[in-house]
């Protein structure tokens, strides 16, 4: 659990004239954060996926946890695909509905433990149902787990304490194979005869129905719809159906874009998908990335849309250690492009994507952040901030802005407080 300075008489507001506080692990994790971008089937626990395994008898690469982060999920990566190749293990145990329930709690208790107090957990229904358990069924059974969680942690709070708060969002596809799934598979065969990008764009639709329905029928808080996969050949507008199926309901839309793909892609999930953030958006300042032939000025193109983006406040959800385990090229995290985003005055939440596969947190996401890309105190601020106004709560707008509230006046608060400890300290 969290460890915070013990609060001051005077309620722990330091004076103004207190210079900030250091940007310490320590006041990392008191801080109050969200994680709009991260992955149910990329968040287990090891010793849960090992356990599982064992039980369902399926066979992993190792039955220690030393030997699957040496074998399968690894501090670095060659590239996409073996990156990707750990989800093979954790899709084959999330294939029941206690299972199910199991990763979704865990996964909570995890986020609240390091000060995560809102999270949008998305995962890909489908590649969890068969015979025996239908997107209703997963839906539910992710539910179960994180409001069990929920009620939990939100027991121990401490008077005025900021509460837990979660949303699930659904991830369609951009493209699968009959392998990815006993759905997808047989879709696929009853659809042979159809091309498969239509196909693509069916198993969305359905999808986005579900979700709907979810949220409007069954009362479970699925806040957003999301598309992943990849980019390059299946493009957004094979899912337009659905994203505007989404979009009449009133559904917040984020899209994973400008990943592996160039500025285009990004383009496309804006007009096209009607998206409201941008899943990673890395080669936003790419222009050598985009291959539109009838886009003659690179330059102007990127320039553009960059403040297209930051005008309309779409906002980027950034994943910086995932992106460069997934793309090597870039280098080392000085040189990712959340520098540039911040230059541009975008509005950025820092996010894990994937907290098992990339061995990360939103706190170490942040460290990296601070020490590699030099993010300052009032930068950091609109970061966090913006993961809750940003957010797509599930509440209404006038319980989202009580809930934004009280998340800035809690941070303001933990950052008053590690102020007026250090000048103590200092005073000693």
């Amino acid at each position: 659990m969290l460890t915070v300075p013990p609060a001051l008489p005077n309620g722990g507001v330091a004076s103004p004239a207190l210079p900030l506080p250091s940007l310490s692990d320590a006041l990392i994790a008191a801080l109050p954060k969200t994680d709009l971008h991260v992955h149910l089937d990329g968040s287990l626990r090891v010793s849960t996926l090992i356990e599982l395994a064992r039980e369902r008898g399926v066979a992993l690469p190792s039955q220690t946890e030393e030997g699957m982060n040496e074998l399968v999920f690894k501090p670095s990566y060659a590239d996409l695909g073996e990156y990707l190749a750990g989800f093979s293990w954790t899709c084959a145990v999330m294939q029941d509905p206690e299972a199910l329930e199991r990763i979704a709690y865990e996964f909570a208790l995890d986020n609240w433990s390091e000060g995560v107090r809102y999270v949008e957990v998305r995962f890909a229904p489908q590649l969890h149902q068969h015979a025996g358990l239908d997107a209703r069924g997963v839906l539910r059974a992710v539910q179960a787990g994180m409001d069990r969680a929920q009620k939990e942690v939100n027991a121990t709070l401490p008077p005025g304490g900021l509460p837990f708060r979660y949303g699930l969002i659904v991830c369609a596809l951009r493209a699968f194979s009959e392998q990815a799934s006993t759905y997808y598979g047989q879709l696929m065969r009853a659809l042979s005869k159809a091309p498969r990008r239509k196909v693509f764009g069916l198993a969305s639709l359905e999808l986005a129905r579900e979700a709907v329905w979810a949220r409007d029928e069954a009362g479970i808080p699925v806040v957003g719809f999301d598309l992943a996969g990849q980019e390059d050949g299946y493009p957004a507008v094979d899912h337009t159906e659905a994203y505007d199926y989404v979009h009449t309901h009133f559904m917040p839309k984020t899209v994973h874009a400008g990943e592996a793909y160039g500025a285009e892609s990004i383009f496309q999930a804006i007009t096209l998908l009607h998206a409201d953030r941008i899943g990673h958006g890395y080669l936003l300042f790419s222009p050598e990335r985009v291959t539109d032939p009838k886009i003659a000025d690179k330059e102007a193109y990127t320039r553009r849309l960059a403040d297209f983006i930051a005008d309309r406040r779409v906002t980027m959800e950034v994943c910086i250690t995932s992106n460069l385990q997934t793309n090597p090229g870039i280098g080392s995290a000085k040189e990712h492009a959340l520098r540039q985003m911040l230059d541009h005055r975008l509005s950025v939440v820092l996010c894990t994507d994937n907290r098992l596969v990339s061995h990360t947190t939103v706190s170490n996401e942040i460290r990296v952040a601070v020490d590699a890309l030099g993010v300052t105190h009032r930068q950091l601020r609109d970061i966090v901030i913006h993961g809750f106004k940003r957010s797509f709560y599930p509440g209404t707008y006038m319980e989202k802005r009580a809930y934004v509230r009280h998340a800035i006046d809690t941070y303001d608060a933990v950052i008053a407080r590690f102020a007026a400890l250090e000048a103590a300290e200092g005073a000693r």
